[in-house]
Order: C-alpha cells, then sequence, then structure tokens
C-alpha cells in the first residue's frame, strides 16, 4: 500500500521493537530521524540519528530544537521496571517527547504501551497509564497501541530444552494465555497508524494471528519442533509473591532491594495475569475479543530459532527463567 512519505521521530529506535519499526518506516519512504540514549557504533543508510539522555530534563528539546516532524513514534521502555526507572522513561521521559513533538509542529503521536495496563498492579503499569492520560489531554492525535505477548519473551526457555532440561511452568502451566504478535508485524501496525483515520485518537489492544495460546502449549510446540520427549517442571507463583513479601520491608532500608522486590512482583504478575483483552463486565480475559494482525505465527518464530539459532531472540531483560 502506497502511502505518502512523513519525517518521523522515532524514540526507542535501538531497542527490540524499535528496530523493527525504523526499518519498517523506511522501507515504507519515510524520512526517519531515530533518538537514542547513546549514539550507534555502525552507521545504517537511510537513518539520521540524534542522541540524548531522556531521562534528563529538557534534553530532548535540546536535540531536537532546530527540526520539525510530521509525527513522533515512542517505543521506549523502561529497562528494569524498577519504581524510579519507570516513571523517569515511561512517564517522564516521554512527557518530555510529548512537548517535543508539539514544538516541533507534529500532529500525531503513536506511543507503544502494553496491555497489561489493563489491570494495573505494578510501577510500570501506572507510570504508562499516567502518560496514556497525558497524552489523551494534550489535543494532539494520538495512537496508543497495546500489544500482547512479543516473540521475544516467548524465547527465553529454548536453550534450556535443547540442552536436556525441562520446561518451566507457573502452576500447571494454564494459568494464563497470549496471543504473541513478532517484532515485525508489530511494527507494520505502528507505522499505519500514521495513515488509517480509524487508528487515531484510539487505543489500541492487538495481538499476533491465530489462538491464544498457554504456556503448557508453547512448551508442548517446542518439544514438538525440536523433536524432544516433553518434560516440565511446575514452579508455584506463590514462591514470587512470598519473594516479593520478603524483600518489600528490606526496601525500605535497602532501597537496592526495591528492584529486585518489584522484579518479584513483576514475576507474579507474569505468572497469573494473561496478556489478552479484559472484560470488564465478565471480570475476565477474552481471548475471542482479542484483535489479532500479522501473519508470522510463534510456531514459525520457534521454527527459525531452533533453524537458524537463538542470535538476535535473546529473551535479555524479558526472561524470567
Amino acid at each position: 500500500m502506497h502511502q505518502s512519505s512523513k519525517r518521523i521521530l522515532l524514540a526507542g529506535a535501538t531497542g527490540y521493537i524499535g528496530r523493527a519499526v525504523a526499518a519498517a518506516l523506511l522501507r515504507a519512504g519515510h524520512d526517519v530521524v531515530a533518538l537514542t540514549r547513546q549514539s550507534p557504533t555502525t552507521d545504517i543508510d537511510g537513518y539520521r540519528w540524534i542522541s540524548a539522555d531522556i531521562t534528563a530534563p529538557g534534553a530532548m528539546a535540546a536535540a531536537t530544537s532546530d527540526l520539525q516532524f510530521d509525527a513522533v513514534i515512542s517505543c521506549i521502555a523502561s529497562r528494569t521496571g524498577a519504581p524510579r526507572d519507570a516513571w523517569a522513561v515511561e512517564h517522564d521521559a516521554n512527557l518530555q517527547l510529548l512537548q517535543a513533538a508539539v514544538d516541533s509542529g507534529a500532529t500525531q503521536f503513536v506511543l507503544l504501551s502494553a496491555i497489561c495496563v489493563q489491570r494495573p498492579r505494578l510501577a510500570f503499569q501506572h507510570a504508562k497509564l499516567a502518560f496514556e492520560t497525558r497524552l489523551m489531554a494534550s489535543g494532539i492525535d494520538y495512537s496508543i497501541v497495546r500489544p500482547t505477548a512479543f516473540f521475544k519473551s516467548l524465547s527465553g526457555q529454548i536453550e534450556r530444552i535443547r540442552n536436556g532440561k525441562p520446561f518451566l511452568l507457573f502452576g500447571d502451566g494454564t494459568l494464563t494465555a497470549c496471543k504473541p504478535i513478532s517484532a515485525d508485524d508489530l511494527a507494520d501496525y505502528l507505522i499505519d497508524c500514521l495513515h488509517v483515520p480509524e487508528r487515531r485518537n484510539q487505543i489500541l489492544p492487538i495481538g499476533g494471528p491465530g489462538p491464544a495460546i498457554t504456556p503448557r502449549e508453547q512448551g508442548q510446540l517446542l518439544f514438538d519442533l525440536a523433536g524432544i520427549e516433553p518434560t516440565f517442571k511446575s514452579v508455584s507463583p506463590k514462591l514470587l509473591s512470598g519473594i516479593a513479601a520478603v524483600l518489600t520491608p528490606l526496601a525500605k532500608l535497602l532501597p537496592p532491594v526495591a528492584t529486585k522486590a518489584e522484579f518479584a512482583r513483576i514475576g507474579h504478575y507474569y505468572a497469573t495475569e494473561s496478556m489478552l483483552l479484559w472484560d470488564e463486565q465478565q471480570q475476565r480475559y477474552d481471548a475471542d475479543a482479542t484483535p489479532s494482525t500479522g501473519n508470522t505465527t510463534l510456531r514459525e518464530h520457534y521454527e527459525a530459532v531452533l533453524r537458524d539459532g537463538i542470535a538476535g531472540h535473546e529473551a535479555g531483560a524479558h526472561k524470567l527463567f
């Protein structure tokens, strides 16, 4: 589909989704200015790079003061999820980015959020929601995209099973489900927000193609594709809530412990909450009502990783095991 070219400021261009968005923007013929926390180590044709400490007051305004944009896409996210980092990045840095958008004359702001903000209990979720509220009240056209699980976050146990270890589950592995989406499919959805009128001034939950899948089904799929006899090991989610309960009082005396306590709460959240659309009236997650997009399935992703290796698909900070 041919679209008119726009000048886009892309924040978070070196992250997992940001890299895919940058590539998709270039393929679509857009003029991309990539904002990063630090300058890239290699030159990439087609991009103009600017760097700024996104958590420093005024840094984004200084970095973009002489530039004009048609739209801004924000893919920035907290690296740890710890309260201080979450509010500094998910809220404060995005506020700076919003002001830079307004100052530059941009008419659109596309925000990569997360579907888990539907039922917020964690610092990064509250920070995301607080910025979403500010964005919706700003007067600029917005698209708030709330994806489900990423393929990357479901790849952390591939090497475990190849090394003969069991696939780890919380509970029996059926407590939660998601409709995972590839980085490329999500990137295409994000940049289409620049041109699709129906996506303006909307909150947009989105998942990948196919039915919802539980962790046990993910493990079974991996074993089947790898040709390995399935073995599972169960871990109680109460282990994570117990760790959080023990660490939380200590965090008041030892601030570094706060990050570990929050990480335990994050782990417990993802162990017990599905990444699907929440039906407030029925008080349940609704897989059928969760919108889908894209073409690449989790099966195809697993097949590619098992064939070509894990490089480029490491779970990194998203890894729970």
